[in-house]
């Protein structure tokens, strides 16, 4: 099976922190993976680094067969799908979701003088309706609600039918209903044989959809455990990350994790 993305002994500082320490790891075109910590940990660094944004200290980034540092990242960028908090601060407030999700072909946030073809106003009305956005493509991006907002930031990543798609906390801030529902569209979307490999940032295990194959559980920069999500989640591992007593179950197919009374 082949690898989407390999980190090698990568580590990264920023103002003299070490944020990431000597990790490596690989991401194959099949699986989705969940990335666990505490604040601090690392976790966004990782994304980003995913994303071609960042380039590490030391160590190596393999990408789609890129290695960045040797890439045009520009272009690399539009093989990558982004759902991110940092994203979703460049979307002008009052850029239409439909135009939100269309300046994904051109991996540019406001629309301005690109021309698109046929083809990029089929997709979007295509990805739209599948992520039930249709009814707010002519509504304004900062007239949404939070669980809109995710919604249309998820839309966009997918747009452009990316090889890999990074998703940082899709279900941070959203109520328990915008949860479970956004919940469930990504469980049907990670579980299409015609999805790409899948990279989730959250720091509830509550929001791992079914289907997500993998974890990676990250303390100050370090990687804790990696594998096999029911290897990864468990008691002593999720104890040993977040630094107190958890207790981990697993019911169908949703994960939880609580202190013990």
């Amino acid at each position: 099976m082949a690898s989407v993305l390999e980190l090698t002994d990568v580590s990264f500082v920023r103002n003299g922190n070490r944020i990431l320490d000597n990790v490596s790891w690989t991401v194959d075109e099949a699986d989705r993976w969940v990335i666990l910590g505490p604040n601090g940990a690392g976790k966004s660094t990782i994304l980003q680094l995913a994303a071609a944004n960042q380039h590490p200290t030391s160590g190596t980034v393999d990408l789609l067969g890129e290695r960045i540092g040797k890439v045009d990242v520009f272009e690399l960028r539009t093989r990558i799908g982004l759902a991110a908090t940092g994203l979703a601060r460049r979307i002008p407030a009052t850029e239409r979701v439909g135009d939100v999700v269309l300046t994904a072909a051109y991996a540019v946030t406001g629309r301005w003088q690109e021309r698109y073809e046929s083809f990029d106003l089929e997709r979007a009305a295509e990805v739209m309706d599948a992520w039930d956005l249709s009814a707010l493509s002519t509504r304004t991006f900062g007239t949404l609600s939070d669980g809109e907002r995710k919604r249309v930031q998820i839309a966009r990543a997918v747009m452009t039918d990316p090889e890999l798609m990074l998703l940082d906390e899709p279900a941070g801030s959203l109520d328990l209903g915008a949860r479970e529902s956004l919940l469930q569209s990504l469980e049907d979307y990670a579980s299409s044989s015609l999805a790409p490999a899948i990279v989730m940032v959250t720091h509830h295990v509550e929001e791992i959809p079914p289907g997500f194959t993998h974890g990676m559980l990250l303390r100050d920069g370090g990687i804790v455990a990696a594998g096999p999500l029911d290897e990864v989640l468990t008691d002593a591992r999720l104890t040993e990350t977040f630094g107190l007593p958890l207790e981990v179950r697993h019911e169908s197919g949703r994960w939880s994790a609580r202190a013990p009374r």
